[in-house]
């Protein structure tokens, strides 16, 4: 199967940014993706690198689901028979989220994964905007097989990384902002190819780019394969459509399935004493 990581630059220009990201889904599917999927926040400037008092106009950028911006990828995803996913402000119930919806190759919305955990850092002050996901399904049972989806802080989780392995995923969607240097370099890249390894399936994060008002945004999207392996990589500092070829077959014979995943011992690790648990 082959997938798209659309890596693109944002502005404060919602409109001209959904119309790039919906050209880079027509280009993407004539390329003959089956799979096409967006960064975090991809069509806005990356709210959070400032504090929420900062900002007055936090209503015009929050979107319903299902919704206009779901809407017209639904009749794109149906068109060409492509599954897509987003990533989105999403306004819902007087609360906002960090949202990623995921549309079947029929056009269908099949649900939206909300992010779980919030951040809360220099430019990264997300506890002001986001209010956290507790959805009981992060992944969805596509017409290209099982999709979840880990929002840029959640991969730095395992409990979340080994959940969605748990729940049947064969490729895991990240949509990440993730900035030059940040932490040090290789080690984004390396949790997310030891979650791969870890739990038997691609990974696929998708990453902004840019400098924006704050942060400046590395790009660098890659696919990991579930033996740990970078299969594809984007540049970093431009707009560019990454495409892999992700062979499903590949996962039935990985470690994690082979042996990690069957020699869990669970019963047990409910009896382990925990220091820090809320």
């Amino acid at each position: 199967m082959k997938i798209a990581l659309v890596q693109q630059r944002a502005t404060p220009n919602l409109a001209e940014n959904l119309r790039r990201g919906t050209e880079a889904f027509r280009r993407a599917s004539d390329e003959g993706a089956r799979l096409i999927a967006y960064a975090e926040l991809a069509f806005l400037p990356f709210l959070p690198q400032v504090p929420v008092d900062h900002r007055t106009e936090l209503e015009s950028y929050a979107q319903p689901v299902p919704g206009p911006i779901t809407e017209e990828f639904s009749a794109l995803a149906k068109r060409y028979r492509v599954v897509a996913v987003l990533n989105l402000f999403e306004k819902a119930g007087g609360r906002t989220y960090d949202s990623s919806p995921v549309i079947d190759a029929d056009g269908r919305l099949l649900g939206a994964t909300r992010m779980v955990h919030i951040m809360e850092g220099p430019g990264f002050h997300e506890s002001g905007y986001y209010a956290p996901g507790d959805q009981p399904i992060y992944v969805y049972e596509t017409a290209l097989g099982k999709v979840g989806v880990a929002i840029c802080y959640d991969r730095h989780f395992p409990e979340y990384m080994r959940m969605l392995a748990l729940q049947g995923a064969e490729i895991v969607i990240i949509p990440q902002a993730g900035t030059v240097g940040e932490w040090g370099e290789g080690i984004f890249e390396g949790e997310v190819r030891i979650a791969a390894f870890q739990n038997g399936y691609f990974a696929a994060l998708v990453n902004r780019v840019g400098r924006e008002e704050v942060l400046h945004f590395a790009g660098e999207s890659f696919v990991a394969d579930p033996f740990g392996r970078v299969i594809a990589r984007a540049p970093r500092g431009e707009d560019h459509i990454l495409y892999a070829d992700c062979d499903f077959k590949l996962i039935s014979g990985c470690p994690a399935k082979m042996h990690f995943l069957p020699d869990r011992r669970p019963g047990l690790y409910k009896n382990f004493k925990l220091t820090d648990e809320k």
